[in-house]
């Protein structure tokens, strides 16, 4: 399952050079991973409301080419991997149908009144096994 999320690239977003500085790729990777869990009928919101956050830890970003000011790209978005424990997102950046750059996020499941580590598994079996079924290989 894959989730395609539109983004212009902004003036504020740019380097001295005109191009998108490397800090804003995890926000657009957010952008995506915030798109893809609404796919799937739940907000981060909700999540956070029915006890659970996630929380980041783990981050990659490969800069391929350079994405400019006005750039109107696709950020690709799939669950590459889930566990109780985590889950982790893949992401492409798109220009044209060509690879900017790609990424992964590994979040942790935890409560949000204690921030404790939590079994996905465990305290919602039907969004587990939702994530779960989520989990594909269209990011190739």
């Amino acid at each position: 399952m894959k989730n395609q999320t539109p983004v212009t690239a902004r003036y504020a977003e740019t380097d001295q050079m005109g191009i998108i500085h490397h800090s804003v790729y995890p926000v657009w990777f957010e952008i995506g991973r915030t798109n893809f869990i609404k796919m799937l009928g739940i907000t981060y919101t909700q999540l956070e409301k029915d006890g659970v956050m996630l929380p980041l830890s783990g981050l990659t970003c490969q800069y391929l080419r350079p994405v400019h000011y006005e750039d109107e790209v696709i950020i690709e978005t799939i669950v590459q991997k889930v566990t109780p424990a985590r889950m982790e997102f893949a992401y492409r950046v798109l220009l044209d149908g060509t690879v900017m750059a790609t990424g992964t996020t590994t979040h942790g499941f935890v409560s949000s009144s204690t921030l404790r580590p939590l079994s996905m598994k465990k305290w919602n079996p039907a969004l587990y096994r939702q994530f779960s079924d989520a989990v594909g290989d269209d990011n190739g």
